[in-house]
């Protein structure tokens, strides 16, 4: 498809019409005649748009446009200024896009134009090769997980493929077939959504080129690509325009790539991936690129989108609610995919995923390479998002380089968030021990509830002495939140609960506090413990997302409100948070084992420790036990028995999660 420019059979009038009019898009611009200080990447489809538009059209206006851009990066003696010039990411993007220009239109260009830009792609290739080479066990040339891993090889590649250099290809393709074997098969991806739809179009460049030039279909090989769509689907907030910040995300916009949505479609046969490609590059498209923080963003897919779309495959609308992705720890919940629907996404995973982390741990021991490269992790395990009715109620900080557990929806002990944080790659040279996890899944498509406890103890300074810091988390299948923590520590601590927000949380009846967010609320009540000191802080967060714009400072505003303990060696912190204007009144349940929360016609009643519940109707052996409207059948989580109401409706020897019938 991309080396020759040949899109799958059928009309494709809109995205003809998007190829058109991004090629005319710089026009009234002056290319830079001095290298900027500032990011080049857009440079490269500035050309290889008008290119291809051209190709299809023939007309001479874009052949003229195309070559405007191409001068104007050829002469530049090196790609890429403040950071590692000609052996990172704007070397990537120009070797990618400038290549597909010369095979697109080479013969159609002045033999000296010609003839100086094939020079330069065989300079900046050996200068991207070499560099590959040279630092093989650090950085991006085996960072197998990594964004710049991918631009940079699939730039190699295209190159390689264009010009002839078996030499580039074949280190490509070793790390290409390395990447898929190491990526998570549930299609998660630890650096976020942002950085998904920033490097992972590459990794579905490279199979493309594979395949065309040598005729290695590897779309199959590993389960990342044939998975990935569905933690991209899940990461998207009610509506579609927004994504969930997990990780490093410059903002909650840049989540978009219509042209991948449009190549997993087509690969894989995915309905929602196509309606979702439509819905981006049609009606999202405009908000999304003026709103993206991230360069050079949407527009310039174009090309993609015109050569990926297969108008043979049927679109249809999500309908899934629920998913868990058991690499990252990721649990997605949400009431539907309307703009006023609920969302939580929860996560406890090691550093980079289990895969990453085990596989980086066998790399370090056995080369001696550092391969897991952290930079967009953050100390977040056992945080959680939650989106109601269009806004962002609990949130997370998005983008850092001070990466700090404080930041998030999480727990400190005397005061201190996770060992090792407060620095950009969070989770380098930590003993391999120190692992978060979630346990207790229930995530059933057709369920209705959502739970998982997430283990954290690990993650905190082994000083404190933490035994244990767990916290389940349930989501109930009116889009209600029930937290349970639970603690203990070798010797008397300070334990503090977290809850950020984007704006300051209001005193709200019975002793809750109300977050609003626009006409957005949700009521928060803690009902243990009852003697703790409440505290409502800014907290100021900033970020240089991109080391190519050193000047360049994202700044944000989080509303902290924290709920901290006296000095115990154990704390129990029970906490419900219901989104709505009217919010349904909730109280606690009393409980001669466990713990437990009521809001009428949804019961969750909690016991992830011990695995006892005990109430005037329920007696059972387990984690979880969810009860929701008359007549419903009720939910276990980890149960050996359930009686309810003097019957015994669940008696088994080994423990069961799911619905009792």
């Amino acid at each position: 498809m991309l080396l020759s420019a040949t899109p799958p059979p059928g009309p494709r009038p809109a995205q003809q019409a998007r190829l058109y009019e991004e090629a005319a898009r710089h026009r009234g611009l002056t290319p830079p005649r001095t290298h900027p200080l500032a990011s080049i990447t857009w440079l490269g489809p500035a050309a290889s748009n008008p290119a291809l538009a051209h190709r299809v059209s023939g007309d001479p206006v874009h052949l003229a446009e195309s070559r405007r851009w191409i001068e104007a990066a050829v002469r530049l003696p090196h790609w890429g200024k403040a950071h590692m010039p000609d052996h990172d990411l704007d070397a990537g993007w120009l070797l990618h896009h400038l290549s597909l220009a010369y095979r697109w239109i080479g013969d159609d260009l002045p033999e000296g134009v010609r003839a100086l830009l094939r020079y330069k792609l065989l300079l900046q290739g050996r200068r991207m090769y070499e560099f590959a080479v040279a630092s093989e066990g650090r950085w991006w040339s085996s960072s197998y997980w990594q964004n710049h891993n991918w631009i940079c090889y699939a730039g190699l590649a295209t190159a390689g493929y264009v010009l002839g250099k078996e030499e580039w290809t074949e280190r490509a393709k070793e790390n290409l077939g390395t990447v898929l074997d190491l990526m998570p098969d549930d299609g998660s991806h630890a650096e976020g959504v942002v950085y998904w739809r920033y490097g992972v179009p590459f990794l579905a460049i490279h199979l493309d080129l594979l395949q065309e030039a040598e005729g290695i279909d590897w779309w199959g090989r590993g389960g990342f690509l044939t998975n990935t769509f569905h933690y991209r689907l899940h990461q998207l907030a009610p509506g579609f325009a927004f994504n969930v910040d997990h990780g490093d995300c410059h903002d909650r916009r840049s989540g978009h790539s219509a042209g991948l949505y449009y190549r997993l479609a087509a690969q894989y046969g995915i309905p929602q991936a196509q309606w979702l490609g439509d819905l981006a590059s049609g009606e999202l498209l405009w908000q999304e690129a003026a709103e993206s923080g991230v360069r050079p963003g949407i527009l310039p897919e174009a090309y993609l989108e015109y050569l990926w779309y297969d108008p043979s495959v049927s679109g249809a609308r999500p309908t899934g609610t629920r998913a868990f992705f058991p690499d990252l720890g990721l649990l997605a919940a949400r009431t539907g995919w309307d703009d006023d629907a609920t969302l939580v996404s929860f996560k406890a995973s090691p550093g980079g995923g289990h895969k990453a982390w085990e596989t980086s741990a066998k790399h370090r021991a056995e080369l001696g390479w550092e391969t897991l490269n952290q930079g967009h992790h953050h100390p977040d395990s056992g945080s959680f998002v939650l989106v109601s009715q269009g806004a962002f109620l609990a949130v997370d900080e998005g983008y850092s380089n001070r990466k700090r557990a404080a930041h998030h929806n999480l727990l400190l002990v005397d005061g201190r968030g996770y060992a090792d944080e407060d620095r950009y790659h969070v989770y380098k040279d930590i003993p391999y021990e120190r692992q978060a996890r979630q346990r207790d899944v229930l995530a059933g498509p057709d369920c209705g509830w959502a739970h998982a406890t997430a283990e954290i103890a690990a993650m905190y300074d082994p000083d404190l002495g933490v035994r244990r810091l767990d916290r389940t988390l349930v989501f109930t299948p009116a889009g209600r939140l029930v937290l349970l923590d639970l603690a203990e520590a070798d010797t008397e601590r300070e334990w503090t609960f977290l809850l950020q927000t984007d704006r300051p949380t209001e005193p709200g009846p019975d002793g809750g506090r109300l977050i609003r967010s626009g006409a957005a609320c949700a009521l928060v009540r803690q009902f243990a413990p009852q003697d703790a000191s409440v505290v409502s802080e800014a907290t100021e967060v900033e970020a240089n997302p991109t080391s190519s714009t050193p000047e360049l400072r994202l700044t944000r505003t989080l509303h902290t409100l924290s709920a901290t303990t006296g000095r115990s060696t154990d704390a129990l912190f029970l906490t419900s948070i219901v989104p709505g204007s009217v919010p349904a009144p909730a109280e606690r349940v009393l409980c001669a084992r466990g713990q437990g929360v009521t809001f009428g016609e949804e019961t969750v009643l909690l016991s992830p420790v011990a695995r006892r519940i005990r109430t005037a109707s329920v007696s059972a052996d387990a984690a979880a036990v969810l009860l929701g409207a008359e007549g419903s059948a009720p939910y276990v989580v980890a149960a050996t028995r359930l009686e309810l109401d003097g019957r015994v409706l669940l008696d088994v020897p080994e423990p069961y999660t799911g619905k009792v019938d």
